[in-house]
């Protein structure tokens, strides 16, 4: 079939009851809407296809009409595995009724599964998932009683825990592209998001399936740049033209360059967050952003963390990312949310996955609907309310450093920012501190006995998530401790002299963030651990351009090791550190009279093998280093023997 340009009609027409539909599309882009009505309305005027299984890895709707929600009828689908179901509620609706079978697994699992399947694997191996709700110990994905069969199943390698994610069929896969010739050849030069496209397409052909794309528009055959075709032509059985309401770029916005990457926005005509519970929680996450490291922030309330970073002129010091494949420039919200302007690099989905979960994330910041004394956080099931997970269960179990936003209670808060403080005018309604959660979406015990990072950020307080559960450390101003937090949470956390929040965040002015991200601050660098007699030395970021700033390191820790009294075993962090050429043999000398007057033994860690050997140039010069690539591998080299 040499012309694979059909109709809408003639394309549906293809799928038989029973079949396997993989759809493509985060929220509103590349989704194949279509594809989706000409399905919908095939059933509704003849009853068929039937008993349909539907796969998809984001969420691909509007919360209301549009995407799969053209698929929420009665006998069309028989079974559901999704990553986020919280806009599609048509379809949601039909598993909390128990009218089909339904799974919320991974976001990211499932865009890496069709890479398996595409490859004739028997399934996917991973640690995501693991403690949550999708774990086989708990709900192993499954939303409601219907739902029996096992889809992930629990595995031990070489003595480590493994989530197996079954592998099965794909007998239809509905990509989408921008410009397709006759041969099916397709490019996405107008999309926003290349997305999982390529891998459903595989997934599809290999199973022995068909594979529909949709379209804007067509060219002459041979006429497409070979480079740019991202579905090549032997992979795909039809094309269908949309009309362009159903083809949109995002269902915010029908086209914008900026998303496409075929011109760079001004950032200056972003609008500044007004000085509220939202911009108090995006500042005091702001402050944690890592200087030259790369971000993942979530939607909703993070969002919030990229205004205020073009706010305050520091996007040039991070790369900020979105799950579907977005690396660099700022994440667009709302409707348009997986988009992003003045991008530097779009990959496919199920890569950047892979980035994620192999721990290339410095910081997330990410919703925190319910949390419980464990530390544990629940964003996806919320009684006869289905939100799914979709990427949070892979990027709050693998980045470095985990923020977990959201107001202190919901429903009604009223706060007001004055004297440099902040009072509640009305509490909310519902308490988000519970002694329990009702679904583990971030499972908080297993993290701490990772030794992840984790802060749960609030407008009123910053807890610490640690081995003996949730530890309260920081207070804002004008905050009552016993009538502001205690009072309205369902567990008491453990309280050790908290700090006040930084002041700079409830004032009505830029907060400076550039100089603060850029600034040594060493008093915050320096912790010494009673009780395992370790000395840790935070230098992640740290930029040396002058002698003085040596200086200023020694003086600090020689003045806490003076108040420690005795040589002591000490841990580095190195990542992201920089200095310059010029100071490499005074840095060297500084480093090795530390180690020869307080240091019994000192290991250092930093991600990445170049910067690790570039650090090794610098310390060679006097001491022989050890250099490690994690923090667990580092502090154990550092213990006693």
């Amino acid at each position: 079939m040499r012309n694979k340009v059909v109709s809408a009609a003639d394309a549906a027409a293809v799928i038989r009851s029973g079949d396997t539909l993989a759809c493509s599309g985060f929220v509103g882009i590349g989704t194949p809407d279509e594809l989706l009505a000409a399905l919908s309305k095939r059933f509704l005027e003849t009853g068929e296809p039937r008993n349909l299984t539907l796969v998809f890895a984001a969420g691909q709707g509007d919360g209301k009409d549009r995407g799969l929600n053209r698929l929420g009828h009665d006998s069309l689908l028989k079974r559901a595995i999704g990553g986020h179901w919280g806009l599609i509620p048509k379809v949601a609706q039909l598993a909390l009724d128990n009218r089909i079978e339904a799974y919320n697994l991974p976001q990211g699992c499932i865009s890496q599964l069709y890479r398996d399947i595409a490859a004739g694997k028997p399934g996917m191996l991973s640690k995501v998932g693991l403690g949550t709700f999708v774990d086989p110990r708990q709900a192993g994905g499954k939303i409601n009683a219907v739902t029996t069969d096992d889809l992930v199943g629990l595995m031990e390698i070489d003595g480590q825990e493994f989530l197996f994610y079954k592998a099965f069929p794909i007998d239809v896969a509905f990509v989408r592209g921008t410009t397709a010739d006759a041969h099916g050849n397709i490019t996405m030069e107008r999309e926003a998001l290349t997305l999982d496209n390529l891998a459903m397409a595989m997934a599809a052909r290999n199973s022995g399936g068909v594979v529909i794309a949709q379209v804007e528009r067509i060219a002459k055959t041979g006429s497409l740049n070979p480079r740019a075709v991202r579905i090549p032509g032997a992979l795909v059985d039809c094309v269908v033209i949309a009309a362009p309401e159903h083809h949109r770029q995002t269902y915010a916005t029908d086209y914008s360059p900026a998303f496409s990457a075929e011109i760079q926005v001004p950032l200056d005509n972003l609008k500044h967050l007004p000085l509220d519970e939202r911009k108090i929680i995006a500042r005091r996450c702001a402050l944690e952003l890592p200087v030259d490291g790369v971000v993942n922030l979530g939607i909703g309330m993070p969002e919030g963390v990229a205004a205020v970073a073009n706010e305050e002129r520091v996007l040039d010091l991070i790369t900020l990312t979105a799950e579907p494949g977005v690396i660099g420039g700022v994440p667009a919200a709302g409707l348009d949310f997986g988009a992003a302007f003045n991008v530097e690099a779009v990959i496919d989905q199920n890569q950047q996955f892979d980035f994620y979960d192999g721990g290339g994330l410095d910081l997330a910041c990410l919703g925190m609907a319910e949390c419980d004394a464990q530390g544990n956080v629940n964003v996806s099931r919320f009684g006869t309310r289905l939100a799914g997970a979709g990427g949070f269960i892979n990027i709050s179990q693998n980045a470095r450093t985990l923020l977990l936003a959201g107001t202190f209670t919901a429903g009604g808060l009223e706060v007001a920012v004055e004297h440099g403080g902040l009072r509640i005018v009305q509490e909310g309604r519902a308490q988000k501190f519970r002694q329990s959660v009702e679904q583990i979406t971030f499972a908080g015990s297993r993290a701490a006995a990772l030794g992840q990072r984790v802060l749960y950020v609030t407008e009123r307080c910053v807890f610490e998530l640690t081995v003996q559960g949730m530890r309260l450390v920081e207070v804002a101003p004008g905050i009552d401790i016993q009538r502001d937090i205690l009072d309205q949470m369902g567990f008491r956390p453990l309280i050790d002299a908290p700090r006040t929040m930084d002041p700079s965040i409830f004032l009505n002015s830029p907060m400076d963030l550039r100089s603060r991200l850029l600034d040594l601050n060493l008093s915050g660098r320096i912790h010494y651990d009673t009780q395992r007699d370790l000395l840790f030395l935070n230098f992640q970021h740290l930029q040396l351009r002058q002698q003085q700033d040596i200086d200023a390191i020694r003086l600090a820790v020689e003045q806490q090791c003076r108040v420690i009294g005795h040589k002591v075993a000490v841990v580095v962090n190195y990542d992201g550190f920089d200095i310059d050429d010029e100071l490499a043999d005074a840095y060297a000398l500084m480093v090795h009279t530390l180690e020869d007057h307080f240091y019994t033994r000192v290991s250092r860690y930093a991600s990445g093998a170049f910067r690790r050997m570039r650090l090794a140039q610098v310390l060679t010069r006097t001491i022989t280093p050890a250099l490690f690539d994690n923090l667990e591998a580092a502090t154990e080299a550092a213990k006693p023997d």
